[in-house]
């Protein structure tokens, strides 16, 4: 959740700065881009994202996709590119129309404004909406956007449409003019590097896009992808239209799944129920996905509860079933008349129990109807065949019946029409036998038809492999694998008349209209995207494009198999009627599949608007794109068009546009249209360039779905942003900082507003340090670099490659890290190894320049703002991405190894100060706080130790070290090593987690520098970081090491030991009125000379920033002079100064502390003065 904020200071604060560098983007037209005509080479860079459709607000779901494109886009101007990010806005399609039609039916019966009845309920239908895969929740996108409002005058409220507005509404055309510079606003907000003058909507609404889509629907025919005929499509009775992806309110994805119906004809004498029927071919119809396994029937399935209908078919007699698979039926040529069946009887399955029947291919001449109490009414038929040899469910269901005679009495069920029946075996499965289902059974345990994980667990096992390795055992195709022959069979069945082909949805389908759909055969103009030459073109397209991530390439790959004819057209809804068949409406994702091409030259024909109907500056007009001028813009060998009244200068400068733009270099979009739009996109380029590969795309960048505080965005359940919402919030800096840190990969990522919140403050905390340290340039050091100045340099140099790679690779949150808070720690690193002396000035200003340009793709206007803090007079979009120098790897590791070092000492440290755990009886005595430390540093590892690194060296191969079992097997073989047997193998697991972090190099028997003299070097910095007066560093081969320093301590690894140095405190008091200085106590130990009292005293008093300036002062009389009331000014002539050799003489038993100068010593007593002249 989002953290309490104390106030707002800070998000109006980088709002105040991006509101100023948008307005200055504006005025500067800084993203305003045209094909250059300068006759130079270019490197340029087109990026787009799906146009969003406009029916709302956009929200951070958009926002996090678009994001990858404008952080791409920026990163490239700055690597020298020319950028081009266009923007449209998509209308086409039903649910415009539909929302403006159920808007006019609510004010036509509830009034305007309309007054609802307050008891009619909201009710979700929660059936079959489990996806496909977790990145889609259980909700539908409608509810989960419209929070569960029900009628769409309270969905328009809950978008924020003033309530008085609403009625506008009604008419589709409002949506056109409302939504889309709604939407311009928001993401001007954001800062977004777009074109605006490329805008446009979609739909007849904008002739010049009509023409355009009208222009490639031609070509496509032409070229034989558009195809007419009858194909089963989901179809909504409701609309009476086919249903495509973005018509649906739930089904998201979802398409027409086949089945082979298998009809099993009733045998005589008939029960009482279907006596009206007699003289009539009747059959139970089952709806199966395996009808190779029907050589294994017993019996057939149906639900004693569910209400069953009998309906007359064209050629197949009477069918018995579900009501919802009749409905089905009727709209795939069962019924005379499409949509029409008509129920000659209604049954409850209690009185089909028992009933007889004659199934195709079973070796029993006969088989029963018996009950199944987990049959579904929304799946299939309601009537289910039963293989208990190959389906654990229905052995269950037939063990549970022969075993319990109770059950079977219940319903009617007598002996015979049961007990007879065995499982029949006709596959032959590895390592489940020939009854599958009967194995798994008793190998798992499972008790009875209700131990629902266990048999699910058994149906998982036992499918796929059945239909891939299962050899049948039956038959005229006995000896053959189940997959290479289910499709004869099933031909087989249907030619002996025994089955037919049925359709359904793959699930619950909702069209925006409310109604659940069926799967149709309808007569539909479609695209054959099953046609063997075009799938070819578009595999070699995706063969030759980058997708960022091998998962995106599969889910391509496997769209490509099942992709076939897919109807682009419709009768309702918004958009571009087929030119040559003009009652039909090209569908949304058939009209949104090359429109990029569009972009390239859409800013020469809409006048800056979003209809195109005000006078572009070629003064064009939409009657005047004519084919054969589409043709000459878009085709490299297509000729002049002879008749047009358009100017040869205007047309040369569109085609050398769009040749100049073309192809797409990045296409970003959610990992969800990678099933439809995305793989329609690739078809759609091949068709239209078929012989110029190079207009094809050249990467798809595709995201997974964008979570909100680690849950799934519902305005039902109050988790939802919209993007207007989380700029004013977060501000479009920390906004987009956010989106960056939320993830890179194809699963969902999560934007978590205590994020957000803590973005805010490192954003607000960045600047306002670059204000700082600006100001005071005069006080930072400058010259010669230093050793940790050139360590600075490296780290910059890694970080700005680090980065350039992660951006390159789109991987932003990466990027984020390393070229903004790895890059910030470098900082901070550097600025307290030079707490001593400062930091230089230059590579202060390096820094500030560098992380401006690193962070500039991400947060453009703090990035902007400090740039021109720096004194830049032109925008940071007009540099270059920062060039980086020579990598010094030996001073980076040196100056890592003190850090990791200096850590290392604090922890010591802290355990050397730890309260001791007493004797039992004493009472616990807290260590005296050390001064003093020495660091025994070792020259070479302890022989055991270079005995394994030896050994792991010859061991590490080009896939790294081997098992630790190989390794261990190899040193129990060395000798020198059994006295260590115990310490081996953790030093071994040590040194492979240094190897995977390192590479090679950790298995190095020396460091690649002095380790005793950085550490010597930086005996200020860790002096200062251990709180010590002193540090000595030494061997471990000197006489005074300790032995545990012997035995630990290794190159890289340094040990430390404290001690506490006999001292004296003495007062120190300045003399100097209202200076900010005070009096405190500093301990003093034999042999302190005075300089170091100084180094003492400037450490605790952080206002002493020169310790030259700094002296001490002595009273002459030590006894009375601290007595006297003190008199500004008079310490001149009551003290005298002491020289910085003087060396202090500290008898600590006897309280007395004497300062030797020039061999004399002077009793000082335990106060001084100091003085501070800066």
């Amino acid at each position: 959740m989002a953290l309490d904020r104390k106030g707002t200071f800070k998000v109006e604060y980088l709002q105040e700065i991006e509101k100023k560098v948008q307005e200055r983007w504006e005025s500067q037209k800084i993203f305003e881009v045209e094909a250059p005509d300068d006759g130079k080479s270019h490197e340029k860079f087109l990026c787009t994202f799906p146009y969003p459709y406009m029916n709302g607000r956009l929200h951070l779901g958009h926002t996090f996709s678009l994001s990858k494109c404008e952080f791409a886009c920026r990163y490239y101007r700055l690597k020298g590119r020319m950028v081009l990010f266009p923007f449209g806005f998509h209308c086409t399609g039903m649910p415009i129309k539909a929302c403006a039609d159920k808007l006019k039916r609510e004010m036509a019966v509830y009034g305007c404004p309309p007054v609802f009845p307050e008891d009619e309920e909201l009710i979700v239908k929660d059936e079959d909406i489990i996806p496909k895969d977790k990145s889609k929740g259980k909700k539908s996108k409608a509810v989960a956007k419209t929070g569960g409002s029900k009628y769409q005058w309270q969905i328009m409220k809950s978008i924020g449409v003033p309530e008085e507005e609403i009625k506008e509404f009604a008419n589709e055309s409002y949506w056109l003019e409302y939504f889309p510079p709604r939407a311009v606003t928001d993401l001007k907000r954001m800062g977004i590097h777009v074109d605006w003058r490329r805008k446009f909507i979609t739909t007849d609404a904008n002739p010049f896009y009509d023409s355009f889509i009208k222009w490639q629907f031609n070509h496509l025919k032409d070229r034989n992808k558009i195809m007419y005929g009858k194909r089963y499509t989901i179809f909504s009775p409701l609309d009476k239209q086919p249903c495509m992806d973005h018509d649906r309110s739930t089904g998201e994805g979802a398409g027409p799944q086949e089945y082979t119906l298998i009809k099993m004809v009733v045998l005589e004498p008939l029960p009482n129920c279907l006596i009206s029927l007699k003289g009539k071919k009747i059959s139970l119809v089952a709806a199966t996905l395996r009808p190779e396994t029907m050589y294994g029937q017993t019996n057939c399935w149906v639900h004693p509860d569910i209400k069953y209908i009998a309906f007359e078919t064209v050629k197949d007699g009477v069918f018995i079933c579900t009501k919802r698979a009749a409905r089905n039926m009727s709209y795939q040529d069962f019924t005379e008349k499409d949509g029409e069946f008509k129920i000659l009887l209604e049954i409850v399955g209690q009185d089909l129990l028992g009933l007889s029947v004659q199934s195709p291919f079973t070796c029993y001449p006969k088989i029963y109807a018996l009950p199944m109490l987990t049959i579904k009414e929304d799946k299939g038929t309601g009537i289910v065949t039963s293989v208990p040899s190959d389906s654990p469910d229905d052995y269950a269901a037939l063990v549970d019946l022969q075993k319990k005679p109770a059950f079977r009495e219940k319903y009617g069920i007598a002996d015979d029409m049961i007990l007879p029946f065995k499982p029949v075996p006709i596959l032959e499965t590895p390592d489940f036998g020939n009854l599958s289902a009967v194995y798994l059974y008793d190998e798992l345990k499972i008790q009875s038809q209700n131990d629902r994980e266990k048999l699910t667990q058994a149906k998982e096992m036992v499918y796929l492999k059945g239909f891939y390795d299962g050899v049948l055992l039956v038959g005229e195709h006995k000896g053959s694998k189940i997959q290479d022959v289910k499709k004869n069979l099933q031909t087989k069945l249907i030619q002996e008349g025994k089955a037919v082909i049925y359709y359904e949805p793959e699930k619950t389908i909702i069209s925006r209209s409310g109604d659940e759909c069926v799967v149709a055969l309808c007569n539909q103009w479609y695209l054959d995207y099953g046609n063997e030459e075009w799938k070819g073109q578009a595999e070699k397209a995706l063969e030759a494009m980058n997708t960022y991530h091998d998962e995106v390439r599969k889910n391509f790959q496997a769209t490509l198999k099942w992709l076939h004819e897919y109807a682009c057209s419709r009768t309702y809804g918004l958009g571009t009627k087929l030119p040559w068949d003009q009652q039909w409406v090209i569908e949304s994702l058939s009209d949104s599949t090359i429109y990029n091409a569009y972009y390239t030259i859409s800013h020469f024909l809409q006048g800056d608007t979003f209809r195109g109907n005000k006078e572009n500056t070629l003064k064009i007009k939409p009657e005047q794109m004519t084919s054969e001028v589409w043709d000459y813009i878009f085709f490299k060998e297509a000729p002049l068009p002879k008749n047009t009244v358009i100017d040869r200068k205007s047309l040369d400068l569109m085609r050398k546009s769009f040749q100049f733009w073309y192809p797409v270099d990045l296409r970003v979009s959610g990992k969800d249209l990678i099933q439809n739009h995305l793989t329609f996109y690739i078809y759609n380029h091949c068709a239209m360039w078929p012989n110029e590969e190079e207009k094809w795309p050249k990467g798809i960048r595709a995201n997974g779905h964008l979570m909100l505080n680690s849950a799934k965005m519902s305005k039902s359940e109050g988790n939802f942003l919209t993007l207007s919402e989380s700029i004013e919030k977060f501000s479009a800096d920390g906004m987009r900082l956010t989106l960056a840190d939320a993830g890179d990969s194809v699963e969902d990522a999560n934007f978590v507003e205590s994020t957000a919140d803590a973005a805010i403050l490192r954003l607000y905390t960045f600047i306002e340090w670059v204000k700082e340290v600006l100001a005071s340039k005069s006080t930072l050091r400058s010259g010669d670099y230093n050793f940790h100045d050139k360590v600075f340099v490296s780290e910059m140099n890694i970080k700005i490659l680090q980065t350039d790679d992660n951006y390159n690779r789109m991987l932003f949150k990466e990027a984020l890290k390393s070229g903004f808070f790895e890059l910030q720690a470098a900082r901070d690193k550097y600025r307290e190894l030079c707490s001593e002396g400062g930091m230089h000035v230059e590579l202060v200003t390096k820094y500030i320049e560098v992380q401006a340009k690193l962070m500039s793709p991400i947060c453009p206007h703090v990035a902007e703002y400090v740039w021109e803090l720096l004194g830049n007079k032109t925008s940071i979009l007009h540099s270059r991405w920062p060039v980086a120098g020579d990598v010094d790897e030996v001073a980076v590791k040196a100056s890592n190894y003190l850090m990791d070092a200096a850590h290392s000492f604090r922890v010591y440290l802290k355990n050397h100060c730890a309260l001791k755990k007493p004797k039992k009886g004493e009472t616990p005595k807290p260590e005296k706080k050390p001064n003093k430390a020495v660091i025994w540093v070792a020259k070479e590892f302890p022989k055991w130790q270079r005995i394994i690194l030896t050994t792991l060296k010859e061991l590490n191969g080009p896939d790294g070290l081997p098992d630790n079992k190989t390794i261990s097997s190899r040193l129990s073989q060395l000798d020198e090593l059994r006295k260590y047997s115990k310490r081996v193998m953790p030093f071994v697991q040590a040194t492979r987690e240094c190897v995977r972090r390192d590479g090679g190099a950790a298995l190095a028997l020396a460091l690649p520098f002095a380790e005793a003299a950085v550490l010597r070097d930086n005996a200020a910095y860790l002096r200062a970081t251990l709180d010590l007066d002193a540090i000595e560093v030494k061997y471990t081969d000197s006489a005074d090491a300790p032995e545990r320093s012997r035995e630990e301590c290794a190159p890289g690894q340094p040990h430390i030991t404290f001690s506490a140095e006999p001292a004296l405190p003495l007062v120190l008091l300045n003399p100097t009125p209202l200076n900010g200085l005070f009096t405190l106590s500093v301990d003093v130990a034999d042999g302190d000379t005075v300089d170091k009292l100084k180094a003492k005293l400037a450490k605790d008093v952080k206002a002493i920033k020169d310790v030259t300036s700094l002296k001490l002062w002595r009273y002459k009389d030590p006894i009375l002079g601290p007595r006297k009331i003190p008199v500004p000014g008079d310490h001149e002539s009551k003290c005298e100064v002491l020289h910085d050799d003087s060396v202090f003489k500290v008898d600590v038993n006897a309280n007395k502390v004497e300062l030797v100068s020039n061999g004399t010593n002077t009793e000082i007593g335990t106060q001084l003065m100091y003085t501070y002249e800066k």
